[in-house]
């Protein structure tokens, strides 16, 4: 599975580059909002990616929201900001620096705290000291007085991975922004904010190494905590590795084809481009529905049906007929079998 997903994401990019989608006016502000959005939502927040379009350009506070849910938003956008610009002079990770990044999340939104062992300051990025657990009955995190040296010991490790990756390779790239991810996650430095700040510095991480930050998705919340867990449970990075990067190129595949939708809808009504028509004609007589599994396929030929569920969120049954009917159709063949094969276009 991991070598087929290692091939996928590297078409999948490929696609993405080549479609235009990032030509876009403003993508990649609104890009970073839905990353912000996202993130949050996973830690309990309502606010929508138009609600937080509002409140971070017009200062347009959403109604029926609560005050610390936008201040999440805002505090974490403008880390994400910061880190970003931060990623371009190629940084060294301190605990220091880390501090720095919760501090920024953790803004509006964090708390002091006194415990027997002493006095901390969320607001401040500061490292717990008390204990923690994931959840009532959850398996407990690294105890409070060994959070420091592990710090120490991942900043090391990132700096010299970072220092020796080969940044030709994307694949090896994101993994390692994942395991980073997955490593820090794991100690939990801080009493909150963990998943927000971790996930910061593994988008850091993407756009220190030249790639598009991977969104972790509200809707993926569940599969994506469960492979944090298991990978703990079982000391194997790589189960959190997969699912990831699974989510990432399901992801980039979904927006490559909302891009195509939209420019289909703008070409069809610009009676001018006449090219631009033409160029539409493959897939005009087909409904809607079959349009979207075709367009996937033509991004993709190696897709699978389940990743095709994934990105188009539509049943197994559903793509499964979409595609028989495809076939039936002469638009696409299968060449091989369903686990080891690929789509062949015929129109």
């Amino acid at each position: 599975m991991a070598q087929n997903l290692d091939k996928q994401i590297e078409k999948t990019l490929k696609a993405y580059r080549a479609s235009g989608v990032e030509e876009q006016v403003d993508y990649q502000k609104f890009y970073l909002y839905s990353i912000v959005t996202h993130s949050t939502a996973i830690e309990g927040s309502t606010v929508t990616e138009i609600e937080n379009q509002l409140l971070f350009d017009e200062g347009i506070a959403a109604k029926g929201r609560s005050l610390t849910e936008q201040m999440m938003n805002v505090d974490l956008k403008d880390a994400y900001l910061y880190a970003f610009k931060l990623a371009t002079d190629n940084p060294t990770y301190t605990p220091q620096l880390l501090q720095q990044l919760s501090a920024l999340v953790m803004r509006r939104t964090g708390s002091e705290y006194s415990t027997i062992a002493g006095h901390f300051d969320s607001s401040k990025g500061e490292f717990r000291l008390c204990n923690v657990s994931a959840g009532i009955g959850g398996r407990s995190y690294l105890a409070y007085n060994k959070v420091s040296r592990a710090v120490d010991d991942f900043c090391s490790w990132l700096n010299e991975e970072i220092a020796t990756a080969d940044r030709e390779n994307i694949v090896a790239c994101y993994r390692l922004s994942f395991e980073a991810h997955f490593l820090l996650v794991t100690i939990h430095p801080w009493v909150d904010g963990n998943g927000r700040t971790t996930r910061l510095v593994m988008n850091m991480i993407q756009r220190q190494l030249g790639l598009i930050p991977s969104i972790v998705r509200k809707e993926d919340k569940g599969e994506y905590i469960q492979s944090l867990v298991d990978s703990r449970e079982n000391d194997d990075s790589t189960i959190a590795q997969d699912v990831m990067l699974r989510h990432h190129i399901a992801n980039i595949n979904r927006r490559i084809l909302q891009y195509q939708e939209n420019d289909t809808v703008n070409a069809q009504s610009d009676t001018v481009n006449d090219t631009a028509n033409a160029n539409n004609d493959t897939v005009k007589g087909l409904k809607k529905s079959l349009q979207k599994v075709y367009t996937v396929i033509l991004n993709n030929p190696e897709i699978t049906h389940s990743e095709i569920m994934e990105t188009l969120h539509i049943s197994e049954s559903t793509a499964k007929r979409a595609t028989r009917d495809l076939k039936k159709l002469g638009y696409i063949a299968r060449e091989g079998s369903d686990k080891t094969g690929r789509w062949v276009i015929m129109k």
